[in-house]
């Protein structure tokens, strides 16, 4: 007789199931962000690496292959894996795997393909395999809205764009989300028609809105309340693109979920607050001095000017501890606020639970068997 309690079934999530589940829930995201990094600051979270804070484990390629078939290395050409334990409401653990090739966008592809599993924190059982790039991109963009949340003024009335892609439309959702009067979008894309593109986009999702296609950076930057840049560049600071002060409008709040440089103005003139300070001291103690060179994030240039000791440690602020009334939020109307956003996997298990939980509710998914018991035990 089949011993029930060892049989182990889960569901699996396509793309429109996760849809029908919620995914595309904006607002519902944000708050599960916002518990999200009020765990990370009490410490209830694991990530990988000996401190519990690794972006995840990458595999890339050599410039020229020595064997047939092998990739090749380029520019955003990877495969990743990035688990995590999340406490709090959600106890669960999980892990997002993912390859990554820009020339799938010849294809009609995304550049990245992303599969996500959900597991019982105690048994590792999965519980849910699912689709994960709207996963993946609704708890990125959520974070801007948390940052957003606590850190932009109240007023805020113009959002700045520069990187018309997906990265950038979840932060305008979460920006919306959190900020509800915003009236003005400024556009600025590689190519003006990848910005028209965005712009009938956030025309049609925000019919309040007044969208404006511009054609630099500076001009998207200049009397923005809050900017968001995003652009998909090489490694090394030579490609990225780069903020200066005199653009900056008193009181901004700048989110950078992507490579970045800033000139010296910024650097002494801005606050600067992480989504996780610990995430950037993990990823500089595991690349090579100087890692903005190979991970062009804005916290990995406060680690590198931290390191040469250019600027004091405490330059770089921790949102967390912002949140838990540690150290101070926005003080003055004037202040302007550098955001570095890194993506954790801890937010794809938050939001990977709320989304199963979802579908369970629903009925949503296809139920899978693994075993009825285990062939060895």
């Amino acid at each position: 007789m089949t011993d029930k309690s060892t049989r182990i079934d889960f569901i699996y999530l396509n793309e429109p199931d996760m849809i029908a589940a919620g995914v595309k829930e904006m607002a519902a995201c944000v708050d599960a962000m916002e518990e999200t990094l009020r765990l990370v600051g009490e410490g209830d979270y694991r990530m990988g690496g000996p401190q519990g804070n690794s972006h995840g484990s990458m595999m890339s390629f050599p410039e020229n292959p020595e064997f047939e078939g092998m990739p090749h290395d380029a520019p955003h050409r990877r495969f990743m894996a990035m688990p995590a334990y999340l406490g709090g409401s959600f106890q669960t653990a999980g892990c997002k795997w993912y390859g990554s090739n820009p020339e799938n966008r010849e294809s009609g592809l995304p550049r990245s393909i992303l599969m996500f599993t959900l597991s019982d924190k105690d048994t590792g059982q999965p519980l849910a395999f699912m689709s994960a790039n709207l996963l993946s991109a609704y708890r990125t963009g959520a974070i801007p809205g948390v940052g957003a949340r606590h850190l932009a003024r109240k007023d805020a009335r113009t959002v700045g764009i520069v990187a018309p892609g997906v990265m950038n439309k979840t932060s305008l959702e979460a920006f919306m989300a959190v900020n509800p009067g915003l009236e003005h979008v400024k556009v600025q894309g590689r190519t003006r028609s990848r910005a028209e593109e965005f712009a009938a986009w956030a025309k049609e999702q925000f019919p309040q809105l007044t969208v404006e296609v511009v054609d630099t950076l500076e001009e998207a930057v200049r009397d923005s309340d809050i900017v968001t840049i995003a652009p998909t560049t090489p490694a090394g600071s030579e490609n990225y693109l780069k903020l200066k002060r005199e653009w900056v409008k008193p009181g901004a709040f700048i989110s950078l979920p992507a490579d970045i440089m800033i000139d010296e103005g910024l650097l002494h003139d801005a606050r600067h607050v992480a989504d996780n300070r610990g995430l950037y001291e993990a990823w500089h103690e595991e690349i090579p001095f100087p890692g903005h060179e190979l991970i062009g994030l804005h916290g990995m240039y406060l680690m590198d000017r931290i390191q040469e000791g250019t600027v004091a440690a405490e330059t770089l602020e921790d949102l967390p501890a912002i949140m838990a009334d540690k150290t101070p939020g926005r003080q003055n109307d004037d202040e302007i606020i550098l955001f570095s956003v890194g993506g954790m996997p801890v937010e794809d298990v938050a939001w990977g639970t709320v989304v199963y939980r979802n579908a369970l509710e629903r009925g949503i998914g296809t139920k899978l068997n693994l075993w009825e018991t285990p062939e060895l035990a």
